[in-house]
């Protein structure tokens, strides 16, 4: 995407990747495709006696359980990259670990604007197959597709089809949990929590919102003092609110979505207040699931400009910054912010393609 037709020599550099395991679901699937299957069971049994020595020696009912943590791991993964904003964009069978870890990703992203549909991708700009809130879904396809593959070594179909299904039900179990404690909430209530998840999920779509800001401003919302009371809140302008600053294109901001959301903050303090959590912890509590600070595209971008330039101090600045992405960092307070305009269709600062 960034060829113009006129070639010159860049800086390259070297990446080393560590895990313990690069075993992924497409190592599977191609030896089934092959009908190699006693090879198959080879690394089958490999695989569990090296990787999943707790499940015990290699059986037919071991391969059952080590199919369903597969499925665990994978939904819990997915969870977590789902909680600080990530879209790994290449979701594809052969960029799956076995091991339910995050490997693989080329054209990657953190959201910006929180929206389910974004994708980091350009060649998944049209269908959006790999799309942050399609994550779990494609999850559960590429599961399908190492069942499919393992299938000759356990030849039923009732273990798969359990693992499955429990791989919806734990999926949302964690989603659930990871927005409550995203919010602040002691634990999580279905009665008062989900309809509070599905508006806000709704709500941060109607206005392009920073995700990473928003959350993380959230935490400071005061349950007690002048700004709130019982019957609702006592905001007289949209600037008052801590997380305003997460808004993209704040002049946009309709009466009607004002009141949309104030009366979501009335019944979210509401919640709050039934926890009768002191507001500083229940803050400590939030910056601990919600980062401060990510690697947003377009810092990446800077840093690979001035690189190029002979500058590496951008390069281990952010380096430095997001081992520790959930601390505050006075000095690199500028790194929290919203994405600049310049940025927001720069190739590089907004999509990738696989080979940038």
């Amino acid at each position: 995407m960034f060829y113009d037709g006129r070639p010159k020599d860049e800086p390259g550099a070297v990446i080393c990747r560590v895990a313990p395991s690069f075993l992924r679901f497409g190592n599977y699937e191609i030896l089934t495709a092959r009908s190699e299957i006693p090879l198959l069971k080879k690394l089958v049994d490999y695989t569990i006696r090296t990787d999943f020595p707790h499940l015990g020696e290699p059986s037919i009912p071991v391969y059952g359980q080590w199919f369903w943590e597969i499925c665990r791991t994978t939904a819990a993964m997915i969870v977590h990259w789902m909680r600080v904003g990530f879209v790994h964009g290449v979701m594809n069978t052969d960029n799956m670990s076995i091991l339910g870890l995050t490997i693989d990703y080329g054209p990657y992203g953190w959201l910006e604007g929180f929206d389910d549909n974004w994708t980091p991708n350009t060649t998944d700009s049209q269908g959006r197959r790999y799309s942050f809130g399609n994550q779990p879904h494609i999850g559960q396809w590429n599961l399908f597709q190492l069942a499919n593959a393992i299938h000759p070594l356990i030849n039923d179909n009732e273990p798969f089809q359990e693992a499955l299904s429990l791989y919806n039900k734990l999926f949302y179990k964690e989603w659930n949990q990871m927005m409550a404690d995203k919010l602040g909430f002691a634990e999580f209530i279905a009665a008062t929590d989900e309809p509070i998840i599905s508006e806000l999920v709704e709500i941060l779509q109607l206005v392009e919102t920073d995700m990473t800001i928003f959350f993380r401003k959230l935490s400071s919302i005061p349950t007690t003092g002048s700004s709130t009371n019982q019957e609702g809140l006592t905001f007289a302008d949209t600037s008052l609110l801590p997380f305003a600053d997460a808004w993209y294109q704040p002049d946009t901001i309709t009466p009607e979505y004002r009141q949309r959301i104030i009366h979501w903050l009335t019944t979210y303090i509401n919640r709050l207040r039934q926890d009768n959590l002191p507001d500083e912890e229940r803050k400590t509590r939030m910056n601990r699931v919600n980062p401060k600070y990510i690697l947003r595209n377009y810092l990446a971008q800077l840093a690979i400009d001035k690189a190029e330039n002979g500058d590496f101090a951008m390069v281990h600045e952010l380096l430095d910054l997001v081992r520790a992405p959930y601390d505050e960092q006075p000095d690199r307070e500028h790194f929290f912010s919203r994405r600049p305009d310049w940025a927001r269709n720069r190739p590089g600062c907004s999509m990738l393609s696989c080979s940038s």
